[in-house]
């Protein structure tokens, strides 16, 4: 409930704090006082629209605070936890302030907010009934909700939200899994031949450094066999250093009998060069041999190496990444018949789901179609006594197509009525006047009430335009609905004040110094509350009779 509503500098109000009860709280007063200034402050703190004309005049700030106390089951403390706001004692303050240059600021016990988050923390904790509100019960884009509140079946609703959300997912699923087989199966064909060829072609790690080495090897042997083929032919040919020194060897043998010992040492030193270039010219056959090879090889040895190059050229990559390259077709293949499996395996599933949603939402669809019918048949109950006999109430539920169901069904919900017979149903807002209109909410308000989470209810001039009886009635109906919420009401009716619990005078006067124009708000005592209720029923000259029909109003 709402604890307390603090008011500063607020058009006509230059500090104001009222501190309200639980059960049906009357606030009155004479036109002009400031009785919407109230309720326009209350919107506020709400989340409701806000701007500088607001501030008072002469003022650079203005400001309105709202305590309120829930009990601990009630839906909005998940949302503040949701919001990571912090809360104790189930007690939740609510704050607004704006500034002469427009900028406005919002706090929910005391930690700054949006204006946003503060409107929908608002909306769960007060509904303000107004001729021109369009809010609450007036817009039609809640009426499904309110219906859903009060038939009680929100294991139904969260089946069907449960369900809706989870073919929603597959359906992404499956459009994602069908897109990329699409695009894979474009690719296919490419993906295959480009394959193919890599894995007849076979790269491997280090085989371009290592057959770039072999053809370097093999094209500087070949080189060096031919120059080293001329110099052993060189030294082999009877004209070469091997037979120069070996003739000279037996020319000096032929002499060394002359010599007499003399040509020995150049023998010896000859012998041995003669052994030295026999032991050179074997080592170069020798190397000869071991450079041989066939010129084939040279040249599959370049056609496998300009291959590999070619083939990175390609596919843009390096010799050395081919083999991933490799592995990326092999494992775009296996996705194209993974997603082939995918895509069936999703197809079933979605079917599934839609199956299970379409039950859930037609069980949905019935136990609306129950609470409809019971909500209208209340309705109706209340309105002959609020002097409506003639009117009719209608819980519209229109079917949705198929491409239009969603998280919240296959139907869209509006509540009509038609205030003269044979006359056509419509919006509230659209064929009701301003006191049918108010009377129709309340007549809504109190079958709701038993089912209603709102801890706050605001009527403004729900009694407008009628009196007597009527007016007695929609006392009545403030009262019992009283029970089930508290009530703030805004009213000029004597018989809906004589049922308050609590009763509040608002009043607009001037300061001593300076004369300006306040508004202010009185508690009542039993005898101010009688002296303002003969108020009400006689206006200005409250005479004796009019107290003696106050006292009898207030007993009953």
């Amino acid at each position: 409930m709402l604890n307390s509503l603090t008011i500063n500098n607020i058009v006509l109000i230059d500090r104001l704090h009222i501190n309200f009860e639980d059960g049906l709280c009357v606030l009155s007063g004479e036109t002009g006082a400031g009785k919407s200034i109230l309720l326009d402050s209350l919107g506020l703190a709400m989340g409701g629209r806000g701007g500088r004309e607001l501030v008072r005049h002469g003022c650079e700030q203005a400001s309105v605070t709202a305590d309120f106390y829930l009990s601990g089951k009630h839906k909005i403390w998940p949302l503040l936890d949701e919001q990571g706001l912090t809360y104790e004692g189930g007690q939740i303050i609510l704050r607004r302030t704006l500034s002469a240059d427009g900028r406005s600021r919002a706090h929910i016990n005391d930690q700054a907010v949006s204006i946003g988050l503060l409107r929908k923390v608002g909306d769960m904790l007060v509904e303000i009934h107004g001729q021109h509100d369009e809010r609450g019960l007036l817009n039609s884009a809640g009426h499904r909700k309110i219906l859903d509140d009060y038939g009680q079946y929100s294991p139904l609703s969260d089946k069907v939200r449960n369900c809706h959300k989870k073919l929603t997912r597959l359906l992404t699923e499956l459009s994602s899994e069908e897109d990329k087989l699409a695009a894979a199966r474009l690719d296919e064909d490419y993906i295959r031949h480009n394959l193919r060829e890599l894995e007849q072609l076979s790269p491997e790690m280090g085989q371009e450094n290592q057959l770039a080495d072999e053809r370097s090897r093999m094209m500087q042997g070949e080189q060096m066999s031919d120059g080293l083929n001329d110099i052993l032919s060189s030294l082999l040919n009877k004209n070469g250093i091997d037979g120069a020194i070996r003739s000279i060897i037996r020319r000096l043998n032929r002499m060394a009998g002359q010599g007499g010992g003399i040509l020995d040492p150049v023998v010896e030193s000859l012998d041995r060069a003669a052994d030295e270039t026999s032991a050179a010219i074997a080592a170069l056959e020798e190397i000869l041999r071991s450079m041989e090879f066939n010129p084939h090889d040279l040249e599959n040895t370049e056609e496998r190496l300009f291959a590999l190059r070619a083939a990175a050229r390609k596919h843009k990559c390096l010799v050395d990444d081919l083999p991933k390259i490799i592995a990326d077709f092999e494992q775009k293949l296996h996705a194209l018949e993974f997603s082939d499996g995918e895509v069936l395996r999703l197809t079933q599933e979605v079917k599934t789901a839609r199956a299970a949603y379409h039950k859930a939402v037609g069980k949905l669809t019935t136990a609306r179609k129950k609470a409809a019918n019971d909500l209208d048949g209340l309705v109706r109950d209340e309105l002959p006594p609020l002097k409506m006999e003639k009117a009719r109430f209608l819980t519209e539920i229109v079917p949705l197509e198929p491409s239009e169901w969603g998280a919240e069904g296959a139907e869209r919900i509006e509540f009509q009525i038609s205030t003269n017979p044979g006359a056509p149903f419509g919006g509230l807002i659209r064929v009701a006047s301003g006191g049918e209109l108010s009377r129709f909410i309340l007549a809504l308000k109190v079958v709701l009430a038993r089912n209603t989470t709102v801890p706050t209810l605001v009527f403004d001039e729900v009694d407008q335009g009628v009196g007597g009886a009527v007016a007695d009635a929609v006392g009545e109906r403030l009262k019992r609905l009283a029970t089930e919420a508290q009530i703030l009401v805004v009213t000029h009716s004597p018989q809906v004040a004589a049922r308050a619990a609590n009763h509040w005078l608002i009043e607009k006067s001037e300061k001593q110094a300076g004369g300006d124009v306040f508004t202010s708000i009185i508690s009542l005592d039993n005898d101010d509350r009688q002296e303002e209720i003969a108020r009400m029923l006689a206006g200005a000259n409250i005479t004796d009779e009019a107290r003696a029909a106050a006292v009898r109003l207030i007993r009953g």
